[in-house]
């Protein structure tokens, strides 16, 4: 089997420009250089570039991007009567895995395909284990195959690296909403937490003791932060959920987010306002850097225009800002599956 020579990439529906804007910037940083002709609303493009393994292995953490990895194989004509021979025969060379992912886009035009990989997962695992090509047993530490398919009989293959590898299958976060909180945007907050944070989010967040929430009404990430046993106050004109007062761990002012100013500063300071979003990143700016908040988690409501633009043009703002102040600072971000045409941002104390 041949070096592969192209990337894998899948992103949310509409966003096939931004994530091949910003796979093409970061290879170029790495010294590689490649196209793709992405489908529009699709979720996913094949990013061609001659070292695709060596780009993978340098991806650093993607902000459009929920998952890639290296194209090994592309079947056009997989024969209905036995689709696990071909996929078996293409990766007959390569080492055993630890687990298989049978992958589907996220554009409309894919939904049926979805149905009929989540059955097939079963006769090609069965298949590549008879071939000594999956391991026994599941073992995550190990590289996964990836079997994305276009439909029935067309497949992209491919082998991924633990590391580069998505909390979630596809990176689509399998949270479910819980009955008590006020609305489902509580869901873009319990995500983010666990993607920036990791497996220890919940002790980290114990750990803390008050946080500040601008835009709070409802309350559906105040709801987060109380959860986790926070104390909370909730900047909002609106009202916020009459069970999530009864609490007695939320105080409610109704004040201007962008002018409000904590007395004592707070653990960590959430925002999902719908405001511009380098209005809203200049106001996390001015907590960060006079100490008003030691953790930020805030959402950029990108416009329909010039999203990759927006989100360079504040990710220079941010590292300009921050690099000035008298304490390193750790910036992430990413367009979270509970996103929309938005993605989180979340800045904490480096080291």
């Amino acid at each position: 089997m041949t070096d592969p020579t192209s990337l894998l990439l899948l992103c949310r529906p509409g966003f096939e420009k931004e994530c091949l804007a910003e796979i093409t910037q970061v290879a170029a940083e790495h010294g590689h250089y490649g196209w793709a002709q992405p489908e529009a609303d699709s979720g996913w493009l094949q990013f061609h570039t001659e070292q695709a393994s060596r780009l993978y292995a340098e991806l650093p953490a993607l902000v459009f991007t929920r998952e890639a990895w290296p194209v090994l194989a592309h079947l056009d004509a997989l024969p209905a009567s036995d689709r696990t021979r071909p996929i078996a025969d293409a990766l007959q060379d390569q080492p055993a895995a630890g687990q298989l992912f049978c992958d589907t886009a996220e554009g409309d035009a894919y939904r049926g395909t979805a149905r009929f990989a989540g059955k097939f997962v079963h006769p090609l695992r069965q298949a590549l284990r008879q071939q000594n090509l999956l391991t026994p047993k599941d073992r995550a530490d190990l590289p996964a195959w990836h079997a994305l398919f276009l439909d029935s009989s067309r497949v992209l293959l491919g082998r991924d690296n633990p590391a580069h590898r998505p909390r979630w299958p596809m990176g689509v976060a399998r949270l479910r909403f819980p009955p008590q909180a006020p609305s489902r945007s509580t869901l873009k907050l319990e995500e983010a937490l666990h993607i920036f944070l990791g497996d220890t989010w919940r002790q980290q967040l114990q750990q803390s003791f008050t946080a500040a929430d601008l835009g709070a009404a409802p309350g559906g990430w105040t709801w987060q932060l109380v959860k986790q046993g926070l104390q909370v106050q909730a900047i909002d004109n609106g009202p916020m959920d009459d069970d999530l007062m009864a609490s007695g761990q939320v105080e409610h002012l109704r004040v201007d987010g962008f002018t409000w100013v904590p007395e004592h500063p707070v653990d960590w300071l959430v925002c999902d306002m719908v405001e511009s979003p380098a209005r809203v990143a200049e106001r996390m700016l001015d907590w960060l850097t006079a100490g008003w908040c030691r953790n930020a988690v805030f959402n950029l409501k990108l416009p329909m225009k010039k999203r990759w633009q927006t989100w360079q043009d504040i990710e220079q703002r941010l590292h300009a800002r921050l690099s000035g102040a008298s304490r390193n600072w750790q910036i992430q971000a990413r367009q979270l599956y509970f996103d929309r045409a938005e993605i989180t941002v979340c800045i904490r104390p480096g080291t």
